[in-house]
This record gives structure tokens, sequence and C-alpha cells, in this order.
């Protein structure tokens, strides 16, 4: 075939390569793929559009708007619901018997009869109230016809025409044409406006409580292992298998189960229970672990309260005792103080204190019995006081010192009730302090005696109204550490008041003190060891934990370092105020307001000066004045007419004034100087200092005639 001349028909043989210059310089690689599939057509494609335009953005925001209507219209209903119906109460009412929290349970069920009194009154109404409306109306018309009659006379007989008697009834027709007017005008717009609203209004409350119920302001839904509400057995197992505690978590592992010798039951506004804990652990471990304990049982740390069952005499050895306050339950302020208004005390029997978490009233015995109050400042201790001496002072029979250590008026209000009534922080008041507990120490020996006299064992109340010689005593130490951390007064304060402490329990004298420090130089430790009622507010430490409450008690679980400051102001720990190991107790509170000088006591006090028994001692006007002594003529009424060795005379001099603290910190070279400074000449007779008694009565005469 001849080239340029072939037949356009006819094959031709093409080269496989182009010519060498046709050739392009760059390779490009690629992938061979199949044909990309065609869109959708149909119902498929309407498919993808739709789900294209619901996942956008601007439309989830569109829906989630429009889901507030329905949502709002659902939370109207509820509200209607239960405003209406008793769903709300009775919804109430489970949840708090749920919790076990019995108090708010009989408040729900209080509020549920009311409120469904309160629905039958309505629903009366509801049938009562249109009879009533129809029956006024024929009444109501005759009543406005008389009025515009009236009006329209007085216009006639003003105007000399009669038609002027209609002007009332044409301008009281005109005005219910203008308003018939306007409700006709107006009627279209709101009825055509009032879907809307009433949509705008349901978007407005769905959106409400959709931003209400939800974001980070809101709390997520407890887990199912997160409810501890009801304490029962398997809680607790629960809370002690997630201690740190390496021997109890060793134990568990090794499928060791705790014996429940009391299951978790109700015990006032708690829950208590007793149980076993395996070698290796102690009760004092389980107290040290209280924090986590709590959390466990989903309460605040100071709601639980694990202590050492044997040593509270509620379980064996080796148990534990732990109770478990209801929820919120300590937050509860105190009741009104009950003898408030009325009522009397018997000092024999106790006097009101306050109130434990149970629910159950503390008495705080007296007679018998010593009391400390110990804390940090400003957590009530000061209350506490006035609490117990107010109630004393309501016994008719009960004769009250009070001795306060500073410069304040808690107990001012107290004093048309007092004995006596000793306040300040100078000398003067703490050698009165002394001199009063030197009266007390020889009151307890005057009235053993007299108990043998009158064969009787102890002082009873029978006792005491018969013979007023032994009327109940009650001194209180306010703030005593000033008293017995003073340097020259201190000790003799200390003896004094332990060996009354140690022998007044028959006798019916009883010592109160408060302090702030547990140091032996604040309150002396042999003293805590003979008082029988000891109340601990929050402390710092457990030095001073166990220094008001006994040693060993914080190794026990009786830690009034749980307490919170401030927070729990008006409670503390106490002991000795019933059968189980300590209490928590929250104080009465006898209200005080130091800005306007208010004392809710002034009118309790008022009636228990009214209602005293003769021959009670009350009245302290003034601080109780210290006895002055003379030295010179003390001695001239001990010495003889022989010389005397001033050591001598020391125990000469106390026993003329056993209650004269000078004389009781004497010493031969005190007395020495003394004499010296008098101007009596002492003699050494073989180094030993004498005195003779014609040199005291020369300086004696000579001070006489000057």
């Amino acid at each position: 075939m001849a080239q340029g001349h072939a037949d356009d028909n006819e094959p031709r043989n093409l080269p496989a390569v182009p010519d060498a210059a046709n050739l392009e310089s760059d390779i490009i690689d690629g992938l061979v793929v199949d044909d990309p599939p065609a869109l959708p057509t149909g119902p498929p494609r309407a498919v993808h559009v739709v789900r294209i335009v619901v996942q956008h953005e601007h439309a989830k925001r569109a829906g989630r708007h429009l889901a507030y209507i329905p949502l709002g219209a659902a939370v109207v209903t509820k509200r209607l619901w239960d405003s209406r119906t008793t769903a709300r109460y009775e919804r109430m009412f489970r949840a708090a018997e749920a919790a076990g929290n019995h108090e708010a349970a009989l408040e729900w069920e209080k509020r549920l009869a009311e409120f469904r009194k309160d629905r039958h009154a309505r629903r009366v109404d509801m049938v009562q109230v249109p009879v009533q409306v129809l029956l006024v109306l024929p009444k109501l018309a005759l009543g406005l016809f008389l009025v515009l009659a009236a009006f329209g006379t007085l216009l006639a007989i003003a105007a000399r025409h009669i038609g002027e008697v209609a002007v009332p009834f044409e301008v009281a027709a005109r005005v219910a044409e203008l308003v018939a007017i306007v409700l006709s005008v107006s009627w279209g717009p709101v009825v055509l406006a009032l879907p809307w609203i009433s949509v705008g209004a349901l978007w407005h409350i769905g959106r409400g409580y959709a931003n209400a119920g939800s974001g980070w302001l809101a709390a997520k839904k407890a887990d199912d292992a997160d409810t501890g509400v009801i304490v029962t057995a398997d809680t607790i197992v629960l809370a002690l298998q997630n201690l740190q505690i390496p021997a109890l978590r060793k134990a568990f592992k090794e499928g060791w189960k705790p014996t429940f010798h009391t299951l978790p039951v109700r015990d006032g506004r708690g829950y208590t229970t007793v149980y076993s804990l395996p070698l290796g652990v102690t009760a004092a471990m389980i107290a040290d672990q209280r924090p986590v304990l709590a959390r466990n049982v989903h309460r605040s740390e100071i709601e639980v309260w694990p202590s050492d069952a044997e040593r509270a005499g509620t379980g064996p050895a080796g148990t534990v005792a732990t109770w478990i306050a209801d929820t919120g339950v300590l937050s509860k302020p105190a009741p009104e103080y009950p003898l408030l208004h009325e009522g009397a005390a018997d000092v024999f029997k106790g006097v009101p204190g306050g109130v434990s978490p149970r629910g159950d009233e503390i008495t705080i015995p007296v007679v018998g019995n010593n009391t400390v109050c110990g804390g940090q400042m400003g957590q009530g201790k000061s209350n506490a006081c006035r609490v117990i001496m107010l109630g004393c002072a309501l016994d008719p029979l009960a004769e009250l010192d009070v001795f306060v250590f500073a410069n304040n008026g808690d107990f001012d209000a107290y004093r048309p009730r007092l004995a006596r009534y000793v306040k300040g922080i100078e000398d003067d008041a703490i050698a009165a302090a002394v001199q009063r507990l030197h009266e007390l120490y020889a009151e307890v020996g005057r009235r053993e005696a007299r108990l043998a006299d009158l064969g009787a064992k102890k002082v009873t109340r029978q006792l005491a109204q018969d013979h007023p010689d032994m009327r109940p005593v009650v001194a209180l130490f306010s703030e005593c550490h000033e008293l017995f951390s003073h340097p020259e007064y201190g000790p003799i304060a200390a003896d004094l008041a332990t060996r009354t402490a140690k022998r007044a329990r028959k006798t019916a004298i009883t010592l109160l003190f408060d302090t702030q420090s547990s140091r032996k130089e604040a309150i002396p430790p042999k003293l805590v060891e003979l008082v029988s009622v000891n109340a601990c507010f929050y402390v710092k430490t457990w030095r001073s934990n166990d220094g008001f409450l006994g040693d060993g008690s914080f190794a026990a679980g009786i830690r009034a370092t749980e307490l919170r400051p401030g927070r729990d102001r008006g409670t503390s720990l106490i002991t000795g105020v019933s059968e189980a190991q300590f209490e928590l107790l929250r104080w009465y509170f006898v209200e005080v307001d130091d800005d306007t000088g208010f004392d809710a006591a002034a009118d309790v006090i008022a009636r228990a000066v009214a209602a005293m028994a003769p021959g009670t001692r009350a009245g302290a006007s003034a601080a109780a004045a210290v006895e002055a002594r003379d030295l010179l003529g003390d001695l001239a009424d001990v010495l003889g007419p022989e010389r005397v060795k001033l050591r001598d005379a020391i125990g000469l001099l106390r026993k003329h004034a056993p209650t004269w603290p000078p004389y009781q910190r004497m010493t031969a070279v005190k007395l020495g100087g003394a004499l010296k400074s008098e101007g009596v000449k002492i003699v050494n007779v073989s180094g030993v200092q004498c005195l003779d008694p014609p040199e005291l009565h020369r300086v004696l005469a000579e001070r006489a005639d000057s």
C-alpha cells in the first residue's frame, strides 16, 4: 500500500511508540480505578439529602429549640399535677422513708394531711361559691339600679326636667357599649396571638428546665455502687473492704468475713452496729480510718463514730461499735432550752444539758459528780457552764458560787441567784477563790461529821430539805487556767480542789471547771482523773483530747479533734452522762447578745429567785471580799509566853486561819522577813530562828501608841 494514498477504510499499522521527538520527559504514575458510582436517584437520594440536613449544626440547634416546647409542656403538666394532687408529698415521703429519716417522713406525712384537708375545702368552695354568686347577682343588679335612679332623680331636680332621670342609665349604657367595642376589636388579635404566646412560654420553661438539669452545674447521677443512704450489713462490709488497712485487706482476700454481734439497726437519728475484726486489726486502726469509713458509708466525717465496743460495754473484746448518723442531722441546732419558760430542776437527779444525735435529751449529773469543760476558745464552753448553772439555779435548795477569772459578763444575769460571785483576773479574785476552796474543804469535813451524827451515808434531797446546813453547793471556777497557773496561789488551789473532789461525793458539794488548755499548769491532771463528767469541745491535738477526756480516749475513738471548729460550735464529746462510752452532745443555747445586753437567762433567774426555799443563800451583790488579817495580831493570839521557833509559829498560824492563803504558802524565811519589816527582832538560837513573845508585844504596843 502506497503511503499517502491509502484508503481511509483500510486498517492502519500505527507505531506503538511515537517518534522520539514527540516523547514527554515526565512520567506520571497513577492507579486505574473503576468509574465513580453514580449519584443516587429517587428515594435513596432524598434520604441522603435529609441525613445531611439533619446532621447540620443549625438543624440540630433548631431541633433542640423545638424540643423545648414539648419539654415545657411536660414540665407545666407535671407542676399542675403536683399542685392539684398528692403526688409531690407522697414522693417526698417515700424518699425520706427510704433514707431512714423518720423525722422528715413524719413532717411530710403531716403536710400531706394538711394538703388533703385544704384541697377538700377548695372543692367544697367550687360548688358553693357559684351558687352564692348567683344568689347575690339580683341584689347587686337591684342595688346598681337604685344608685343610678338616685343619681337621675338628683339630676332631674337640679335641671327641673324629668328627662334627666334617664341620664345615668344612658351613661352606663355608653360605657357598656365602649367596653363591648374594645373587646370585639381586641378579641381577634388576642385569640390569634394566644397560641404563639403559649408556645413561647412553653419554650421558655422547657429551655430553663433543660439548662438547669444539664451541664457542669448539675451533679451527675450516682453510680449504683455509690448508694448508701440506708445502712445495712452489706454497706458495712463494703466500707471495710475499701479501708487502707493492710491486715484488714489481707483478711478479706483470704476469705474472712466480719461477724455482726449487732446488725445495723435504727438508733435514734442514725444506725448502730457492732462487728468483729480480724487478727492484727484493732478498733484504734478503724478509728484512724474514720474519714475513709465515713466516705464509704456516704456520710460526712463527723457523722460516723467507731469506737472500741469492749471498752464501751456494747460488745466482746475485738469488736468495734459504730454509730452512723442520718445525713445532715448533726448540722441541725439543738432545741430550745426546756426550762426557759417554766419548770424546775433537781440537782440530785441532774439538770438538762442538751440532746444527742439520736434525739435523746442528755441530763448532766450534778450532786455526787464533778465536771470539767475544755476546748478551744469560742466553741461553747461558757455556754455549757451557763446551761448547767441555770439548771442548778432552778433547784430551790441549791447554793451557787461562781468565780470567773476574766472580765466578761457571762454570769452577770445570774447574780441575784448566786451566793458568791467573783470575776476578774486580779490577785484579789484569785485569793477569793482559794479562800472559798479552803472553806469548801473544811465544809466537807463538817458535813461528814454531821452525816455521822444523823446516821446517814450521804446527803439526799429529803435530808437537805430538813437540814438547811446540808443544802447542795455547786461551785463553778470558769477560765480556771488563770487560777491554777498563778505563781503563788496556783499550787494551793490545785491541792485544795483535788482534796475536795476526792471527799465531796457524798456531801452534796460539786465543783465545776472550764478551761482552754489541758496542760498541767492550766488544770491539774490529778484533778481531771477524779472528775466523773468530762466535756471536750473542739481541740487540735490528741494530747488535749486525752487531757480532757482521759488517757487512751483518742486511741479508743473518742476524738474531739474530729469536731469542726466553728461549724460544730456548741457540740462536745462528753463522758459520764449515760451508759454509753461517750455521747456527742449538742448543748442547749441560752441566748445572749453582747451588743444589746440581752440575756435570756435573766427571766429564768428571776423565776428561780422567786421559787427559792427558805434558808438557801443567794443575792451576791458584789464580789466577795478577801478577809484581811494582821500577821502580828494573829501571832499574838497563838503564841504563849515561851520562845517559839519560826517554823512552829507557821503551824500555829495555819491552824488559826486555815483559809488564809498567805499562811498556807508561808515558810520560815518568809515569816522572818515579814517580822523584820515590821520591826520585830528575830533571835538565832543554835542556828534556828526563833521569836520571843515579849518582843512581839513590844512592837504591837509601839504601833498602838503611834
